[in-house]
Formats: structure tokens, sequence, C-alpha cells
């Protein structure tokens, strides 16, 4: 389960991919020596993040939490256990139409969703 602006999102099919990144201040010097210091904290990536098939009100109530861009995600922290929680953008957000109401030709399924969500970095 995946946390997303307090709202509980069922189970994903597949990934997530959790990615801690450190940031550094520089890199290697002429030597190959790395001549960097590490700078802010670690960030999160949760990358892939995908629903097989999703009715297109659960997709659409996914897709309205981003209306504000920056949202808090609640997830599991690999690193120490437990949940963890930051503040995060959404990078692309991508679905296949899987059904369509006849009447309307709007999508009523959506297979293959998917959403990569980026630390903001903040402290």
């Amino acid at each position: 389960m995946i946390f997303i602006n307090g709202h509980p999102y069922k189970n994903y099919d597949i990934g997530p991919g959790l990615t801690v990144a450190t940031n550094v201040s520089d890199g290697r010097n002429a030597l190959g020596e790395f001549v960097g210091q590490r700078i802010g904290r670690d960030q999160d990536k949760i990358d892939g993040l995908v629903w097989t098939m999703l009715d297109a009100a659960e997709w659409n109530a996914i897709m309205q939490e981003f209306n504000e861009f920056v949202v808090v995600v609640k997830f599991p922290d690999m690193v120490n256990g437990g949940w963890k929680t930051e503040r995060m953008y959404p990078g692309n957000r991508t679905a296949n139409i899987a059904a369509e109401d006849p009447v309307t030709g709007l999508p009523t399924v959506y297979k293959n969703c998917k959403v990569n969500l980026i630390d903001c970095g903040e402290r």
C-alpha cells in the first residue's frame, strides 16, 4: 500500500522500485580519487509504481492527487524499516485505455497505470 496526501491506494501490482540517492558536491580528481563531500540528505525515488488494471474512477483519483503537483507520500522505508513520509512530485504519468463506455466513448478501465514519485529534497 502507498499513501498519497494521506489517502491509501490499493496495492500496486508491480514495483515500486525504491531508490535512495546520495548527492555529492564534486566527483573525482585527475588521479581518479573521490574528492567530493556528501551534501544534504539522501533522497528517495519511487520508480515504476504500476497498477496493471484500475477502473477509471480509481485512476482519476490518483491523478487528481497531483493537481497541486507536490504531494505528501507515505511509503515503505527500505533503509530503516517501517514507514517514511516525504514531500514528492510526480514524474510522467502513463496509462493505456482498456475499456470504454459504448455511449460516451470515455474510458471506464485503464491498464498499465504508472507513476514515478521523486523526493523534493526538503529537510
